[in-house]
């Protein structure tokens, strides 16, 4: 048998907004806007996605990798969340686990916190994680959501 590794890891990103927070607390919560800046993305084709936006409601991304590949060959990844709190315009909790190929990856706990700033928002995003067997690397998982939070912004700018 092979031995099992976990890695733990927390990281915090702090990302400004030139819109106000129930502007970007509600690209969170629309399912149609969620799914454009979290879900689709050059390389990525998405099978299914649904959104229960309430604390104990759940959040499924089903996609593929397909960067450079028929879409038949792309990866398999699931995305799935549970709400944990929410307080309107001011926090999300959610925990989520992350499966690729059908193997859990990750198992995450994270807060997003929205403080208005001027005209616009603070964004504080802090993801507690355990990495399952080197499948992820934190530094990885870090830039992957830096990357969805400059995806969060050009939809806010485009919208």
């Amino acid at each position: 048998m092979s031995r099992r590794t976990v890695t733990h890891a927390t990281f915090t990103i702090e990302r400004p907004y030139d819109a106000g927070p129930e502007r970007v607390f509600g690209a969170f919560a629309d399912p149609a806007i969620k799914r454009r800046w979290f879900a689709e993305s050059e390389g990525f084709h998405v099978d299914s996605y649904e959104l229960d936006f309430r604390v104990g409601g759940s959040e499924r991304a089903c996609f593929r990798f397909v960067a450079g590949k028929p879409l038949a060959e792309g990866t398999p990844c699931v995305n799935d969340t549970v709400f944990m709190d929410i307080v309107p315009e001011r926090r999300i909790v959610f925990a989520y686990t992350m499966t690729i190929d059908g193997r859990r990856i990750s198992s995450s706990h994270s807060t997003v916190e929205f403080l208005p700033s001027g005209s616009g928002t603070e964004l504080i995003f802090t993801e507690q994680a355990a990495f399952f067997e080197g499948a992820d690397r934190p530094k990885m998982r870090e830039q992957g959501t830096r990357e969805l939070l400059e995806h969060l912004a050009e939809e806010l700018e485009n919208r």
